[in-house]
């Protein structure tokens, strides 16, 4: 199997970090507070990427990140198509693609008879059987949305070739552990950062120990989060 790796030292590596997490603060894309989670987990701390993604200059320089590891030696791209989860990952998908120019798509997540959750390719996206396939997303907490794509892509005979995200909240320690093949895909994000999260309720949570308000950002709730 193919694996994408950008080829950068760690010095190389430590500075996309920090340019990656300037562009954040720059944009007042990190948050502090109290915060509910898509996971149902809360965090004191909340990364607002559609702050970032707004600036389509900010997104394609944080794109051509991806764009060159997935640039062969001679310039040729090693994916045949980029793929995200929505929200987000609609925006980096086809970014990433139109810099290497091939086909970006997403999936979205559907809700079966059963009341369970999944991912599919909806409106004519398909991947083709041994197509190589590069995901990509913004933020990776619990690695979820992710890990929801896996089962789609390679019931279509995708190759997975990389996973790559803009912030890797759980410091570079975060593997994909396929549900349906157990293959294992190693997550890389452009910034590594460690952002605790907390059951809810006094006894776990200082946000909620303190009495703070909690605040659902993103599509789960309340703005200005």
């Amino acid at each position: 199997m193919t694996t994408i790796r950008p080829a950068l030292d760690a010095a190389a590596r430590a500075a996309m970090g920090a340019r990656t997490e300037s562009l954040f603060q720059r944009a007042g894309a990190l948050k502090e507070g109290h915060f509910l989670l898509k996971s149902g987990r809360h965090s004191e701390r909340y990364l607002e990427k559609f702050l970032l993604l707004q600036d389509p200059a900010v997104t394609s320089e944080l794109c051509s990140f991806w764009a060159a590891a997935a640039r062969g030696t001679e310039g040729r791209p090693m994916v045949d198509v980029v793929a995200g989860p929505t929200t987000g990952g609609i925006v980096l998908a086809f970014e990433t693609a139109r810099q290497l120019g091939v086909r970006g798509i997403f999936a979205e997540e559907v809700r079966g008879p059963d009341g369970a959750t999944r991912r599919e390719f909806r409106r004519g996206f398909r991947i083709e059987p041994g197509e190589r396939v590069l995901l990509v997303d913004d933020i990776l907490t619990t690695g979820g949305s992710l890990l929801a794509m896996l089962p789609p892509v390679e019931a279509a005979g995708g190759e997975i070739v990389a996973c790559f995200v803009l912030a890797d909240r759980s410091g570079g320690t975060a593997v994909l552990v396929s549900p349906t093949t157990e293959r294992r895909y190693p997550v890389q994000g452009l910034w590594q950062l460690e952002i605790p999260t907390f059951d809810p309720g006094p006894e776990t949570c200082p946000g909620c120990a303190a009495g703070a308000p909690l605040h659902a950002p993103g599509s789960t709730g309340a703005a200005g989060a």
